[in-house]
C-alpha cells in the first residue's frame, strides 16, 4: 500500500517550498530580520549538511502523513496483529482484499490529501510551534511565516501522497 514514488516526490516538497516562501522577495527577507541572521551568518553553515538532514527528515514527515491523508492505512493498523493477517490467503486477508476493492479509492484525491495536509499543519504544526515561541519569547510574526510555510508545505505534500496511488 505505500506508494514509494508518491513519498519521494512528498520529501522534495518542504525544500522546494522552502525555496519559494523564503526568497527574499517573498518572507525571506522578514524571516531572517526577525530570526537575526544576515547574508554573513548564513554563508558560515554547511547547506549541504543541512540539505541532507533536512530530506531524511522530509522523507520521516512523508512517511507519516500518509497516516493522516490516506483513511484506508486506519484498518490495516487496526488488523495488524490479527491471525492470518499475514497470511495472504487467510479469511482475514481475502475479507481485506475485497474491501479495499471496494473502499480503497475512496477519499483518494489530490483536493482531499490538500485538506487533510492543511488540517496538519494548523491543528498539529502550528501549536507545536506557537506554544515553542511563547516560551522561546520568538517574534509571533516570525512563527507565523513558519507556520504558514509548514501549512502550504503539509497541503502540498499530503495532496501528493493521497493522490498518485
Amino acid at each position: 500500500m505505500v506508494n514509494w514514488y508518491a513519498l519521494i516526490g512528498a520529501t522534495l516538497v518542504p525544500s522546494i517550498v522552502g525555496f519559494i516562501w523564503y526568497n527574499k522577495k517573498v518572507f525571506g527577507q522578514s524571516w531572517m530580520t526577525l530570526s537575526g541572521l544576515t547574508e554573513e551568518k548564513l554563508k558560515e553553515t554547511n547547506m549541504a549538511k543541512i540539505m541532507i538532514f533536512s530530506l531524511i527528515l522530509s522523507f520521516l514527515l512523508a512517511f507519516i502523513l500518509q497516516n493522516i491523508v490516506i483513511h484506508q492505512f486506519g484498518i490495516y493498523s487496526l488488523l495488524a496483529n490479527e491471525p492470518g493477517m499475514k497470511d495472504p490467503n487467510s479469511p482475514l486477508s481475502e475479507w481485506l482484499k475485497g474491501f479495499m476493492n471496494q473502499y480503497g479509492g475512496n477519499f483518494r484525491t489530490f483536493k482531499h490529501g490538500a485538506f487533510h495536509g492543511t488540517l496538519t499543519g494548523i491543528f498539529l504544526v502550528m501549536p507545536i510551534l506557537v506554544i515553542n515561541a511563547l516560551f522561546d519569547r520568538k517574534s509571533m510574526k516570525l512563527t507565523f511565516i513558519n507556520v504558514g510555510y509548514w501549512t502550504v508545505t503539509l497541503a502540498i505534500m499530503g495532496a501528493i501522497i493521497c493522490h498518485i496511488w
